[in-house]
């Protein structure tokens, strides 16, 4: 007996310091697990956005690699500004998916094959979201994206900050238009230009033929805006990913003097990540700073500080008359006489959707295609239209965060369910100049 006591007080206990490193060690096996899970991808319930753990939010003080979980409770979403609880666990949706997801819904809403079925003329942001949303509801709606590009699919906020973020142009594709279509089970009529509106016959000719529709939408977005006087030949304007390619390829890795046309948004973005990447700037405007739109919350006081210590020269007060080639260089000349001179020239004086199309058809216009928010419906039935190239009681819709909504709000209208009338609100905007980032409403 006293021997069998004698081992069970001699055994030694375990120490405080056994449990603490023990503990460490759990705790070390945790956090390199975690560190090895995969990325994971989170989509904003509210607007589409798409925030990938790998990638992370610079412009928003997340870098690289910042997991969801570690995200503060106060970040907000950068295009419309609901903070991470509005977010939910994403995976770009197989066709396998899509037609399983679809083959649950009302029998109302699968339409028979055979019939026109839907023709979306612009393969951006709009469209691609347009005909995801359409084949969450239907696995067998004959879906037809027609675009001028190649419809590879890309983030646009991403053009004004990949310098800063080091990224290549072939890097802003997140997934070519070919893969997008085989993905989604439609028709995409890529380098296909639209040319004409039949809406008596519901015909709309291309370059590649004529196409029947059932519905048609208009998704082709707006197009950057040329002053009077200034030659389309001598002037970039950045609007999408060929655009930009194509000025990147111009500016390759040496220095260049890039004189920019209007101190905007867009402008402002422009010079900020060009000047990031080397390149001097001169960013001129008829207004007396940046962001002149939003002069109440000191947006342009505010970026002229920060860009202290950037090769940026802002020229305000200023109107463009003439752009002129000389040798290899171009000159501005101003009203008042000012001249300039730059190695290329961008033109960032705002947005204008196109007329064209939509003249064909007798459409109404009110500084965009009036639609209505109850269906995105124009004036003539079968017609809809969503994203850049609306308006809605004579108000532009120049922003992201609304395509989501009005691609419910459309899809509805199509596929003849319950309406989901669309809610203009007012828009709050992430400025991605990142050397100092503005959230302004």
């Amino acid at each position: 007996m006293t021997s069998a006591i004698t081992t069970a007080t001699t055994t030694p206990p375990v120490s405080g310091f056994a449990l603490s490193v023990t503990s460490q060690a759990l705790c070390d096996a945790f956090t390199d697990a975690a560190a090895q899970a995969p990325w994971q991808s989170y989509i904003c319930n509210a607007c589409g956005y798409i925030y990938h753990e790998a990638d992370g939010d610079p412009d928003g003080g997340l870098p690289p690699g910042t997991r969801l979980a570690d995200i503060p409770d106060d970040w907000a979403c950068p295009l419309c500004g609901v903070t991470k609880a509005d977010f939910s666990l994403y995976e770009a949706p197989t066709l396998e998916a899509l037609r399983a997801q679809a083959s649950a819904a009302p029998a109302a809403s699968i339409r028979v094959r055979g019939e026109p079925g839907v023709v979306i003329v612009g393969a951006g942001r709009a469209g691609w979201q347009l005909a995801e949303t359409l084949r969450q509801h239907s696995a067998t709606l004959p879906i037809t994206l027609v675009t001028a590009c190649a419809g590879d699919r890309y983030d646009k906020p991403l053009l004004s900050v990949a310098m800063a973020r080091q990224l290549a142009p072939s890097a802003l594709v997140s997934e070519t238009g070919n893969a997008a279509a085989q993905r989604l089970g439609v028709t995409l009529l890529a380098h296909t230009h639209a040319v004409r509106i039949c809406a008596d016959t519901r015909q709309l000719r291309t370059t590649r033929g004529t196409l029947r529709y059932g519905h048609l939408v208009l998704a082709h977005g707006a197009q950057a805006a040329l002053p009077p006087g200034l030659p389309a030949s001598l002037c970039w304007r950045i609007n999408h990913l060929d655009a930009y390619q194509r000025l990147r390829q111009h500016l390759s890795d040496q220095p260049k003097d890039v004189l920019i046309i209007g101190a905007g948004l867009i402008g402002s973005e422009l010079a900020n990540d060009l000047a990031l990447g080397g390149h001097r700037i001169t960013l001129l405007d008829t207004a007396a700073e940046p962001l002149a739109r939003w002069h109440d919350q000191q947006a342009g006081p505010q970026l002229l500080d920060a860009w202290k210590d950037l090769s940026i020269r802002f020229a305000g007060g200023l109107q463009v008359q003439q752009v002129e080639r000389v040798g290899s260089r171009y000159r501005v000349t101003t009203t008042s006489g000012q001249r300039f001179a730059a190695d290329e020239v961008v033109v960032a004086a705002g947005l204008l959707p196109p007329l064209r199309l939509a003249q064909s058809a007798g459409l109404d216009w009110a500084h965009g295609i009036a639609v209505s928010a109850d269906t995105l419906q124009t004036s003539v039935p079968g017609i809809h239209a969503l994203g850049d190239c609306i308006s809605i009681d004579g108000q532009c819709s120049r922003y992201i965060e609304p395509i989501a909504r009005q691609a419910r709000t459309l899809a509805a209208a199509v596929l003849g369910q319950k309406a989901s009338p669309y809610e203009h609100r007012a828009a709050v905007v992430r400025v991605k100049t990142t050397t100092r980032p503005l959230t302004l409403h």
